[in-house]
This record gives C-alpha cells, structure tokens and sequence, in this order.
C-alpha cells in the first residue's frame, strides 16, 4: 500500500475547487435563500452531554457561509446529520442517525455514521498472518470479524479539538492488541466543512509496530432527506468496471469480475432498485448490494460515485484516493430502531458509500496491500459534496 498516497490532492487550490465543480456539469451548487431560515432538528448539544468510561462526550456542529451544518459527536468520531439544501432551497438532513448518544449505543446497527477502525469491512474467520506470525481477532459478524472487531472506533470516545465553525479533529490511541491488532496505532481523523458544500473526512496514523489499516467512515445517507422513504429510487453511478464477489458470509471470492452484463454495473447513472431484485447469485449472498468496487485510475478531483435523490434533487459527489468503494443499500435495516425525527430504520431507507483498500486483504495477497509500517504514516482523505441537479 502507498501509505503517503502522494497524488492526493485534497488540500486544493482555487484552481482546484473550479476543477471539481466543472467534473459535475449538470450539477450546480445551491446556496439557501434568504427566505429559507435553517430547519431546527430535535438534536440538542445537551443529549449528547454524557461521561464514558471517564471520558466526555459532546455534539460538535460545523457550518459554512451557505448555511449547511454538519453535526459530529466525539462518541465513535460519528456524523450524525448533515444538512444540505434540495432543488427548492430547503435544508434537508441527508444522514440517518440517533438524537442521544443512548440511541447510538442501544442501536442494533452500531455503524451509524461512525469512524470505521482498526479495519473497515470484513476479515475473514477473524484471523490473519503478519510477517509469519498469527493474529486473532474479536469475531461479531457471523465466522468473521467486521469494521475491527470489538472494541472497534465506533464504541470509543475520541479526543475532540475545534477550530473555528469549518473544522474538528478528532484523535485516538488504539493500543498495541486492542481488538486482536498489533501495535499502538495513533489516529487522527478530521472533519472539515467547506465552502463549496463539500463535506471533507481526512485521516492520518502511526504505528510502533508492523500492523494493517484499513480506516473509512460509515454514514448512512438518504438524499431526500431523513424519514422520507425508500432510497431505491435514488439514480447511483460509479467509476468501476470491476468489483469483489463474495462467498455467502461476505467474503471476497478473491478474483475480481467485470461488472458489465451483471446487475452490479453503475457505470451509467441507474436507480439502486433496478436491478436490486433479479435472480442473481451475487445479489442473494449480499442480501442485496454489499460489495467492494474496485475504482478505475482517477484524479483526487475526479468523483468516484455519483448518487441522485429523486424527490430532493439532492446530488452527492464521492471522491477518494482509495482503491475500493463499499456500496451498501441498507439490506439489514429492520425497523428495529427509532432514528432521529421518531422514525424507524425501515428496510433499505439509506444507503453507504464507503472508501476503503479492499476486504480480507490481509489474507488476499493480490489485493493492495494494507500493512502500515513504523515510520510510515497512513494518510488518505475523502470528500462528499453536494449540489442539486438543474
């Protein structure tokens, strides 16, 4: 693995940010009117007030000239909302999540939105080899350990700095074992809210020992807005021309295939619902869409996915300098919760694009590497940005 991922280039210049914004012409951004005063959420800094293991928690809340807020807590590095403005003006929030801290971790779905770590996705049995030796990780998702095992990031409590109303930057220190995995891992990941409706997720560690990263975050988006129904009729585009097929406990066949002739093409822009429900076996084992996109050479400033709200006209830009995309639609919402606004997680009402290297790498030679090596830096950024479409 490039650990310094040295063509990332999301520090952009004004240069840049005109290139970004021409990638997506029929997309234009849209600044809330005056007439339109931010919506209010239930959300309240006070429910978010609690003390974990001796640490505090807080809700954190970015902002920029347009009127969008982004909403962090510290509890699981989490976005928790993000409001952004429809095709009318109106400020919608486009992430499921909880009102409390107490709804995040009573949750049946503990990934909400959070900071995915010590490695996103899946690997297999829990077990790995690193320079000859065996590794045992916590398994939780069925024979395999998933999004880190147990602790993972999305159950510990970050430490939180603010700067200014546009940034926050979270930090921690998984020690060496913690969860199954080598080394004293430092992690700082960085929340910056932009100007150009773009909301930016950096991430930078170290490690004392030889160890594997794999670090993403997980929030679950609906473009229509929070409680607004189905996303299956969202328009979903992505840069790929092959992806991981996976065994029916979600692990990666090994060999790659084409996409194109299956129902797991998105390289024109079509509804996530299409071809959702066609007899295939792929879809079957994933209960749906679940799998790794591996992403065609691009620029940092070239979208990796392109996602469409059908009522908002919300349109949401992904970019990254990771190999591999996570496209999830919601497949295991089962009205078991109740989300923020007192609705339930019903059945695929959100959806994940998570950038990630690919799953079970450790135990896929062929697979980009993702061991991190002391005196390296793992460092990669992804940005989600949002416009409405014309």
């Amino acid at each position: 693995m490039n650990v310094s991922f040295k063509n990332a280039i999301f520090g952009l210049t004004a240069a840049g940010l005109l290139q970004l914004t021409a990638c997506n012409p029929s997309h234009k951004q849209s600044n809330v009117t005056d007439s339109t005063a931010v919506q209010s959420s239930a959300l309240t800094a006070k429910q978010f007030e609690k003390t974990i293991d001796g640490k505090a928690v807080h809700l954190y809340t970015l902002s920029n000239k347009n009127g969008v807020k982004a909403m962090i807590t510290n509890y699981g590095g989490r976005l928790v909302s993000l409001w952004v403005p429809d095709k009318k003006g109106k400020l919608i929030d486009v992430v499921a999540g909880f009102d409390s801290v107490e709804g995040y971790q009573k949750s049946t779905e503990p990934y909400f939105g959070a900071t995915i770590g010590r490695y996103g996705n899946r690997i297999a049995k829990g077990k790995f080899m690193l320079d000859g030796k065996p590794y045992t990780l916590f398994v939780n998702n069925g024979v395999n350990t998933l999004h880190g095992g147990k602790p993972g990031f999305q159950e510990v409590v970050w430490d939180a700095k603010e700067k200014g109303t546009k940034s926050l930057t979270l930090d921690y220190l998984a020690k060496d074992m913690e969860a199954g995995f080598p080394g004293n891992l430092k992690v700082t990941v960085v929340y910056t809210l932009r100007n150009d409706n773009a909301l930016e997720i950096s991430y930078k560690a170290t490690t004392d020992k030889n160890t594997v990263i794999n670090l993403t975050n997980h929030a679950f988006f609906n473009l229509n807005g929070e409680s607004s129904g189905s996303i299956l009729d969202h328009q979903v585009q992505i840069n790929a021309d092959q992806y991981t097929p996976i065994d029916s406990t979600f692990i990666p066949l090994g060999k790659p295939e084409p996409v194109k002739g299956t129902p797991f093409d998105f390289t024109t822009s079509k509804t996530i619902g299409e071809r959702i429900g066609v007899k295939n076996a792929q879809l079957t084992n994933g209960k749906g869409y679940d799998h790794n996109y591996i992403l065609k050479a691009h620029l940092a400033t070239e979208p990796i996915a392109v996602v469409s709200g059908d009522k908002s006209g919300v349109v949401m830009s992904v970019f990254t300098d990771q190999p591999g995309l996570q496209f999830y639609s919601g497949n295991f919402m089962q009205r078991k919760n109740t989300m923020k606004g007192n609705h339930k997680d019903e059945f695929r009402t959100a959806f994940a694009m998570e950038t990630q290297h690919f799953p079970d790498s450790p135990n896929q030679p062929s697979y980009p590497s993702t061991v991190l090596k002391p005196g390296q830096t793992y460092k990669t950024a992804s940005v989600y940005q949002f416009s409405v479409q014309k």
